[in-house]
């Protein structure tokens, strides 16, 4: 069993199909007609070949062609029904359509016409209404019945709407109720309109006068006159009461409402005061999302009417006297409605296929089925169709029995009727999908491939992916039943080109489509919150990833919306820039990455911050003699919360138009307890601060002003000292006026000599600073005090502060003094202290001068500058580095206090010992011969001593810079020149040089030489560019190697290969290789290399050696060398191709070795 093929929607497809007729448009049910217009009632249907019309008229055919006035469009069955000149009413009735053609009929739903109307109100004479204020009133309107029902509304005579309010209201039928009546609502022209919508007319009531009157303000007998005249007169006096309700009337109602309808209820009171109306249901909620009050709450409306909308409904009045309640019971009915419509079936010959009329309604809806527009029991048996209430099946169908089947349904509240035909076909499959299509979808999301097909019987669809194999109904993939390939997740393998064949009995097609799998848009770097200060600037960063075949879109949006149209707002390939940003920037702004196929999205807000705005506001309260208590109210904080207020005063009394701080509090409070002084005129503000800065500061405060009082505090930093030896100066900080406490402030000065027994001696100054006591002895001890006062009274008692007159200088010089020799550049003096008496002051220290006054070799005195030591405390010693050996010194010492030196000692001479002596002061070589060489030299500068003689050691270097043997000469001191004989030609020599006393010897120069080349060697060295038979071996190696080069060519030309390479690989040529020594470098010695050491030596691990000094020298003194003797006479220096420069003759040098020597050096 089948339900049939869907009917395709493809043009193409239909215009070559047989199909049974298909209402497509018609006119609504109940048709409301203006009388003033021709009548138009559609339609139309569609069929192949196309379906003619046809149309009944109150259940009888009604002829088109005999009325005149009646005309059907052609290819269609639209009425058009020109009413000119005749009566509406003559067209009035219940019209239906049909529409047939050689496979079916349809028919069209009952469409009734009716006439709208809008009759006349009848006449009336309207009495005025007398009414007592307070009681109730309902102004009937009662509209003549229209078609549709007008709308009513209450005016007055200047066409202005009557105000209505929770006391006055129109009810739903149109009455105007006032739950009590007031003096204000007398008037005459209380108009009841009806609007009705279809003609566009309004028709109004006649006036109804309305009179209140106030039964206090009459007298009994008008009033008796009245009750006994006049039975218009409405309500009995009244005054407060319960509520009660006018509308419905009674303690329940029922009430019934359509499904899908609206549900509207009301309940209208009468009370005084005035009473409010409330809703509730009592078996459940209201329905809040389709609900709404109207009518000042007495009017609950429900839309879209549910079963469970059903139910009571209480509505309570209340007013302050009571309540009343209503319960409204609703029932809630239904039209027939559809669960399933029958929908049209293409079946093929010989299969089954079921209709299926599926309503509900209440009461619930009777079924009646119809063929081709006849009721199914009326038309011909058809034994392969079988009725079952609400379903037809049709069973082995046969071409020809193509047909229309219409399912009415139907209970008291209306109808619904559908037509559905089978179209029985035998066709080949089509494939409607357009063919290559490409789709495109985002990786880890479902692809869908579409195989729309039609064809009868129902083809049946298989796919294949990149011409292989089919593709089963399995993960990843799912075939739906219209032929859609689903593929859950789809990766990058999943691209590629997909095949579906549809195929039934009648034959086969298929259709090509492509997938492409894209990598999906990702937001690699999201913006973050930020936090701005105002007028800075803030930058969002939103970096994006995505598949380079799609082209992305950037879109920012702040708060879900467009950007300001700002320049203040850039956008770049990844960013947006906000400068300057204002607190307008404030706000969630959004990075929208949109590819054709998908998007991403971040977010992130923008926090302005700013200073605090000024607190504001400021009072003070609890006022007192020296404090008062200050509050404010904060201002806008700017996003940053307050950490902290600052509390600032002016005094205008002494300081006018100066701030300064006084108290902070913390951010969370909004008082301050202020401490105060006497005799100020106090003005306070407060300023806020935040994480971003201070506020402005706040307006002012009052001013607030306290009286005077004696001081509360003496000045500070009181201090004692003299000046000059007969005097002392004593010194404080002044107060401030602040501080003064009242007018009048002065200083009284105190002092006294300590451990004396005498009074104090007192002076009052004011304006002042310091106070000078003259004639006091010399440096001796005071006791100073300051105190201040005021017109009101002392400060507190001052303490007592310790000082000293005046210094002096010292009266007398150390004596015995002595000096002890350590060694040639050090000595101790030693010397005994002087009395405190004769210091005459604050003893500093001692100050020892000395100076060179000769060298003990020479005669007569060259006496050098003066050089001092001081030496702070009571020392009684001292020592004096840096002292030059063998030589003669002078020293003095003097006395030192605060006013300066005292007299010096008597001079006092010392000797120095001898010490090393000095570099020598140069080092020559001259005449350098084959195997000799002259070396001369000069005595050091500096002695330091006697010279006993001289040193020289030499040695040779070889080639690969290696020394050689080390020979050591003694010279006399004497002597300057010495002729070095035996040497080797062409050979480089190192000399070292160096002084000596008894003592040891001083540090070493160096010098280096190179004999000149034997003669007999200079004649065998000749040019061999010159020798012929060097030329001839030149010139044949240089043609071998041409013969050489041709043959390669030849070969390379022929395709062949000469293996040049593997044979230079194998045979390695020693001509070319480097001259490597032991170490791998090629070994020749270089002038420039002072940093290599040469093989064979030994060399400290700083590259010096130290001199040999007395372990006692605080100064390191002379010049270093590179290398020195040791006491057996060995050479432990390091060798260097660098000459080392004297200190007093670095210009000299020995004598370039010649190419020629530098040459023979490496043979």
């Amino acid at each position: 069993m089948t339900t049939g093929l869907e009917v395709p929607l493809d043009p193409k497809v239909l215009e070559g199909l047989p199909q049974p007729p298909t209402i497509t448009h018609q006119s609504s049910k109940d048709f409301i007609i203006d009388p003033r217009e021709n009548i138009l009632i559609y339609c139309e249907a569609k069929g192949k070949p196309h379906p003619s019309f046809s149309w009944t008229r109150n259940g009888t055919h009604f002829d088109v062609e005999k009325d005149s006035k009646v005309l059907m469009k052609p290819s269609s069955g639209t009425l058009v029904i020109d009413i000119s000149g005749e009566k509406a009413e003559a067209y009035e009735g219940i019209y239906q359509c049909t529409a047939r053609n050689e496979h079916g009929t349809a028919v069209s739903n009952n469409i009734v016409i009716r006439q709208s109307r809008s009759p006349l109100w009848s006449k009336e004479r309207k009495e005025a209404i007398m009414v007592q204020v307070g009681v109730s009133l309902v102004l009937q309107c009662r509209p003549p019945a229209g078609l549709p029902p007008p709308i009513i509304f209450w005016m007055d005579n200047n066409f202005q709407r009557l105000p209505q309010n929770t006391r006055v209201s129109q009810a739903l039928n149109g009455d105007l109720y006032f739950s009590n009546v007031l003096l204000d609502d007398t008037r005459n022209d209380y108009i009841c309109y009806a609007r009705f919508p279809h003609t566009q007319t309004i028709q109004q009531k006649q006036p109804i006068t309305v009179k209140v009157l106030d039964m206090d303000a009459i007298n009994e007998t008008v009033a008796a006159m009245y009750n006994y005249t006049n039975n218009l007169f409405l309500g009995d006096p009244s005054g407060e009461r319960r509520p009660s309700f006018m509308a419905p009337p009674g303690q329940s109602s029922t009430q019934m409402a359509l499904r899908g309808g609206v549900l509207e209820l009301e309940c209208i009171a009468e009370g005084l005061p005035t009473p409010e109306v409330s809703w509730y249901k009592e078996s459940g909620d209201l329905p809040s999302s389709r609900m709404s009050f109207h009518n000042f709450q007495k009017t609950l409306k429900i839309a879209d009417v549910m079963e469970a909308d059903a139910g009571d409904y209480r509505c309570t009045a209340k007013n302050s006297l009571g309540s009343a309640h209503h319960i409204i019971k609703v029932n809630v009915k239904a039209a027939p409605f559809w669960i399933s419509a029958p929908r049209n079936l293409i079946l093929a010959p010989k299969e089954t296929g079921i209709l299926t009329c599926r309503v509900s309604g209440d009461p619930k809806p009777q079924i009646a089925w119809s063929v081709n527009g006849v009721p199914i029991e009326d038309s011909p048996k058809d034994m392969s169709r079988k009725v079952e209430d609400d379903t037809v099946i049709l069973s082995d169908v046969q071409t020809g029995s193509s047909a229309v089947y219409q399912c009415n349904a139907s209970n008291e509240f209306g109808y619904l009727l559908a037509n559905a035909f089978v179209n029985v076909l035998a066709e080949a499959p089509r494939v409607l999908t357009p063919p290559n299509n490409v789709y495109q979808v985002i990786t880890n999301n479902p692809a869908f491939l579409d195989c729309a097909s039609f064809g009868s019987p129902i083809p049946t669809i298989t796919w294949f992916k990149d011409s292989q194999t089919s593709i089963l109904n399995r993960d990843p993939y799912v075939i739906h039943n219209n032929g859609t390939l689903e593929i859950n997740v789809a990766q990058s393998l999943n691209s590629g080109k997909y095949t579906c064949i549809a195929s039934n009995n009648l034959g086969t097609r298929e259709n090509h489509v492509y997938l492409e799998v894209k990598e999906p848009t990702r937001i690699l770097a999201q913006p973050e919150y930020m936090v701005v200060q105002r007028n800075r600037k803030a930058v969002f960063e939103c970096k994006v990833k995505h598949d380079p075949t799609l082209i992305p879109t950037m879109n920012w949006l702040k708060d879900n919306g467009e950007l300001p149209d700002d320049e203040r707002f850039l956008v770049d390939t990844d960013s947006l820039t906000i400068n300057d940003v204002t607190e307008e920037d404030e706000g969630t702004y959004t990075c929208v990455m949109n590819t054709t196929l998908d998007q991403d999205s971040a977010s992130a807000m923008l926090t302005v911050v700013e200073e605090p705005d000024p607190p504001t506001d400021l009072e003070l309260t609890d006022q007192r003699e020296r404090s008062v208590q200050l509050t404010w109210i904060p201002g806008d904080e700017h996003n940053s919360p307050t950490q902290k207020f600052l509390v600032q005063y002016e005094d205008l009394l002494h300081q006018a138009g100066v701030w300064h701080n006084l108290t902070e509090e913390e951010g969370t409070k909004t008082t301050a307890h202020l401490d105060l002084s006497p005799y100020a005129y106090y003005s306070f503000r407060v300023l806020a601060v935040n994480h971003v800065g201070y506020s402005r500061p706040s307006q002012p405060s009052r001013q607030y002003r306290t009286n005077p009082a004696a001081p509360d505090v003496n000045p500070t930093d009181v201090h004692g000292v003299g000046t000059e030896h007969n005097n002392l100066v004593i010194s404080w900080k002044e107060l401030t006026g602040l501080q003064s406490n009242g007018p009048g402030l002065q200083y009284k000065v105190n002092w006294r000599q300590k451990d004396v027994e005498e009074d104090w001696s007192s002076e009052t100054v004011a304006n002042a600073s310091k106070y000078v006591v003259s004639g006091t002895p010399t440096f001796v001890p005071y006791e100073v005090k300051v105190q201040a006062v005021n017109d009101y009274g002392n400060g507190p008692a001052p303490e007592a502060v310790e000082g000293y007159s005046g210094e002096d200088v010292p009266m007398s010089a150390p004596e015995s003094v002595q000096v002890l020799v350590q060694n040639g550049t050090l000595a101790e003096v030693h010397w005994e202290p002087v009395l405190t008496s004769v210091v005459r002051g604050r003893l500093q220290g001692y100050k020892v001068s000395y100076w060179r006054e000769r060298s003990l070799h020479q005669a007569e005195a060259q006496q050098e500058e003066q050089q001092v030591l001081a030496f702070s405390g009571n020392r009684t010693d001292g020592r004096l580095p840096g002292l030059k050996p063998y030589s003669l010194y002078t020293l003095n010492i003097r006395v030192v206090n605060g006013k300066g030196e005292g007299p010096p000692s008597p001079n006092h001479n010392f000797e120095t010992p001898e010490g090393v002596p000095g570099p020598p002061s140069f080092l020559h070589i001259k005449n350098t011969n084959m195997d000799s060489l002259t070396l001369e030299w000069g005595p050091p500068q500096d002695n330091n001593g006697r010279l006993t003689g001289y040193t020289l050691k030499y040695q040779p270097v070889n080639s690969s810079n290696e020394l050689g043997p080390v020979e050591e000469m003694v010279f006399p001191a004497n002597e300057t020149t010495v002729i070095l004989s035996d040497l080797k030609y062409s050979t480089r020599y190192k000399f070292y040089f160096n002084a000596k006393t008894i003592k040891g010897s001083g540090p070493t120069i160096t010098e280096e030489a190179v004999t000149i080349m034997d003669e007999a060697m200079k004649s065998n060295q000749v040019d061999l560019a010159t020798q012929g038979w060097f030329i001839g071996l030149m010139c044949a190696i240089a043609l071998l190697i041409l013969v050489l080069l041709i043959i390669c060519f030849i070969k390379r030309n022929k395709g062949g290969k000469y293996p040049v390479k593997e044979k230079e690989d194998a045979h390695h040529d020693p001509e070319i290789q480097p001259m490597k020594d032991d170490d791998g470098t090629f070994g020749e010695y270089s002038d420039t290399e002072d940093h290599k050491p040469l093989k064979g030596s030994r060399t400290p691990s700083n590259g010096t050696v130290k001199r040999d000094d007395s372990d006692d020298s605080l100064v390191d003194y002379g010049e270093g060398g590179d290398g020195q003797f040791n006491e057996d006479g060995s050479f432990i220096g390091q060798y260097s191709g660098k000459k080392e420069k004297d200190t007093h003759e670095g210009n000299e040098s020995s004598e370039a070795p010649s190419p020629v020597n530098a040459m023979n050096s490496f043979v």
